[in-house]
């Protein structure tokens, strides 16, 4: 491995007596997933992205195989195979990168860090916690450990959990996902935030310019983004401010107050525009609904029918 002498309090290699296992992960829940839950693109509420960094209160899961050129700022972040990304990783509890992961810049992690085998890191690994990591590892500045060091080979990451903890209490399994927690985070942490994951599934990429993904897209309210949208459906929260534009296969919803700063565009679906919002571009739809004081800067273009609310009158 590429790496420079440490400081930590001490380097082992596991033994037969370890009580945690990372070997391979099988899941075995008692219903069916019809499916798979990284397959959306999820931004919860109050994410922002800004010049340097995608920031969320909550944790972060991307999918293998895709490409994030922000840095990324979350809880716990968690990344499949093969995952780029173009700036400093900060995560105030886990971060786990699984194999051949790319970091441009740092990765500065407030618990445990697990680092999957031929991971490229551009710049410094401060671990506060444990420091879990694989062979062939190169992190070019170096890195620090206040915990142990354990080296294994490989390190599979353990995404799924997380993926299926999100799962569970959507279908309302609120009984098996308390179990799960209580391996995954600390019980007696009542300060931290129940906010929804910021999810990027498989084969994504999302940056400054584009966020392009082959799934449905939700965006949580409060939210502020840049870059332009290009999604299977897509559904934006209210109060957001989107500097791009919007563009899918199926159906498009705009939230209450919220301002698309480009064109709305679908190319077999509906669109819908709740009140008080607003597109500063053109839109172009099957068939178009304005919600009460919805308002439209460009051209609008609708194959079907167009609806418009009308606020209602106080009587006199």
């Amino acid at each position: 491995m590429k790496l420079r002498e440490p400081r930590q309090t001490g380097v082992r290699r596991p033994t037969d007596n370890d009580e945690v296992y990372y070997g391979p992960v099988t899941l075995k829940p008692t219903v069916a997933i019809r499916r798979d839950p990284l397959d959306e693109l999820v931004v919860p509420d109050g994410t922002e992205a800004k010049e340097v960094a995608l920031e969320t209160d909550g944790d972060v899961l991307v999918g293998a195989r895709s490409t994030v050129e922000f840095g990324v700022r979350g809880r716990n972040v968690l990344a499949g195979e093969n995952v780029e990304f173009g700036g400093d990783i900060e995560a105030d509890g886990d971060c786990r990168l699984d194999m051949w992961c790319d970091v441009a810049d740092n990765v500065l992690v407030g618990q445990d860090a697990y680092i999957g085998e031929r991971v490229h890191i551009g710049g410094k690994l401060k671990v506060a916690g444990d420091l879990d990591i694989g062979d062939d590892v190169d992190i070019e500045e170096g890195f620090e450990a206040n915990g142990w060091i354990v080296i294994r080979n490989p390190m599979p990451t353990i995404v799924l959990l997380f993926v299926y903890l999100k799962h569970l209490l959507v279908i309302g399994e609120e009984d098996t996902a308390q179990r799960l927690i209580s391996q995954l985070v600390d019980e007696d942490d009542d300060e931290q935030p129940s906010t929804e994951p910021l999810v990027i599934p498989r084969n994504a990429s999302v940056g400054d310019e584009a966020w392009r993904v082959s799934t449905p897209a939700t965006i949580g309210d409060d939210c502020r983004l840049h870059g332009n949208v290009r999604a299977e459906t897509i559904d934006v929260g209210a109060d957001c401010n989107v500097f791009g534009s919007l563009r899918a296969r199926g159906d498009v919803t705009v939230g209450p107050r919220t301002r698309i700063h480009g064109d709305l565009t679908t190319r077999n679906g509906d669109v819908v525009v709740a009140e008080d919002a607003r597109i500063l571009g053109d839109v172009s739809s099957v068939d178009l609904e304005l919600g009460p004081e919805a308002e439209v800067d460009g051209t609008i273009r609708a194959d079907g029918e167009i609806s418009m609310g009308t606020t209602e009158r106080d009587p006199e």
